[in-house]
This record gives structure tokens, sequence and C-alpha cells, in this order.
């Protein structure tokens, strides 16, 4: 988990955590925060090793550490926040050690990660444990979401 620590404890991505977080001050709805990150990750990892995926842990926690990182660029500038994400991920995998094999799977997980990808085992997992980190059985703007309730969390799973 070197790598994940290292991205982690960047400057560059701690400015860019806390740039969401300033963004996302007022918003009542689901937060895109290292705790979301990290639930995220830590659910798609139980589900890897529940159906054997052979999935790498580091690599489903570097998703899940930049999965949604690009979000400040989406409330700035519009850019979608996979895309965004992405543009941010392959900074930090250009200048550390990954294989072109490692990088390729980042990047399903992090461009799939919005919609169900059945061409992707990596991106589908991304977008379920994605769905299931969020708590909606226990949240206070549930009835302002415009997430449709197929989408929504109602149950403890993970």
């Amino acid at each position: 988990m070197d790598r994940v620590n290292e991205i982690l404890n960047s400057r560059e991505y701690r400015i860019l955590l806390n740039n969401i977080e300033l963004l996302e001050k007022d918003r009542i709805y689901c937060k895109h925060n290292l705790e979301h990150f990290l639930n995220m990750a830590r659910i798609c990892y139980i589900i890897n090793l529940e159906r054997n995926l052979g999935f790498s842990k580091e690599i489903i926690y570097i998703i899940g550490l930049l999965h949604d990182i690009g979000r400040g660029e989406q409330y700035e500038k519009g850019t979608p926040h996979n895309e965004a994400s992405y543009e941010i991920a392959k900074s930090f995998l250009d200048r550390m050690n990954f294989s072109f094999e490692e990088k390729e799977l980042i990047k399903e997980g992090i461009l799939g990660h919005r919609r169900i990808q059945k061409t992707s085992p990596m991106a589908s997992l991304i977008y379920e444990g994605d769905k299931l980190s969020r708590e909606c059985y226990n949240c206070k703007a549930t009835l302002g979401c415009n997430w449709d309730d197929s989408k929504k969390n109602l149950e403890i799973k993970y």
C-alpha cells in the first residue's frame, strides 16, 4: 500500500481534497471526502474477496482515493468529475511506478464508476461499491435527493 500512502500524503492530493471540502461546505447531500473514498474502497475490497475477482487491494484503494477527486473541477468548470478525476489521476500514475496493466485498471475504474459497465469487471465493482458506500438509510437530505430510489443504498450490506 506504499503507493496509496504516497498519493494520500502528497501535498497535491491534500490541496485537491481541501478544495472539494471548501466547495461542498454547504452541501447537504453526500460529501466527496476522504471518508467516502475510503468507505468505497473498503466495500469494493470486501466484494472483490467475496467474489474472488482477484483485483489487488492497492489498486482498489488507489481508485478509491482518486475516483471523485475531480469534483472540484466539476464544480468550478463543469467538467464531468470522472473525466476530471482521471486526468488528475494520470499525473500521479505517470510519476509513480505503475505498470501499463495497472494504469488501465485504474483508468477503467475511475472513468466507468458513474454507470454500470458490463464490459469492465473493475468499473462494475467500483460502481457498485460507490453506491453501497452511501448511507442513504441515514441521510437527513433524502427527501430532496434527486437520486432515483434504485440507486439509493437503503440497507446496510457492508
